[in-house]
């Protein structure tokens, strides 16, 4: 396998959150980088003002542009996620779809809150770093 994920002992579990602390990829192995993908159809326009609706779309996308090169969630390794205006209450959307993307073993994850994005109707994008196995 290309790449691994570790959660050290003597870090909380981070797996119910949807992320995992550490990842390894091996040396030589070819890597991926999706650019920031926001809740978009294939028009490139928003497809909801719900940030949930927004959530799911984000990641159907990140799928869409791995599948461009033969990979799928699996292979990422790692997220960074960009909340427009962040609180409490966005992370159950974005644990929700963490958890149906990667299960029990997710990739390592930042959250970032941010006061805008690049439309004034983009409450949510996500970059992702991918790793061919």
């Amino acid at each position: 396998m290309a790449h691994a994920f570790v959660n050290p002992d003597g870090l909380h579990d981070p797996v119910p959150f949807g992320y995992s602390h550490t990842a390894t990829v091996a040396a030589g192995t070819e890597l991926v980088l999706v650019a920031g993908q926001y809740g978009s159809g294939p028009d490139g326009a928003v497809v909801s003002n719900d940030f949930a609706e927004q959530v799911k779309q984000t990641f159907h996308n990140i799928g869409v542009a791995l599948a461009a090169h033969g990979l799928d969630l699996g292979h990422v390794v790692q997220l960074r996620t960009y909340v427009v205006n962040h609180d409490i209450s966005k992370l159950g959307p974005i644990t929700g779809a963490l958890q149906e993307g990667w299960g029990t073993k997710p990739p390592t994850h930042t959250l970032i809150g941010v006061a805008s994005l690049a439309a004034p109707d983009v409450l949510f994008e996500i970059e992702a770093l991918a790793a061919r196995t």
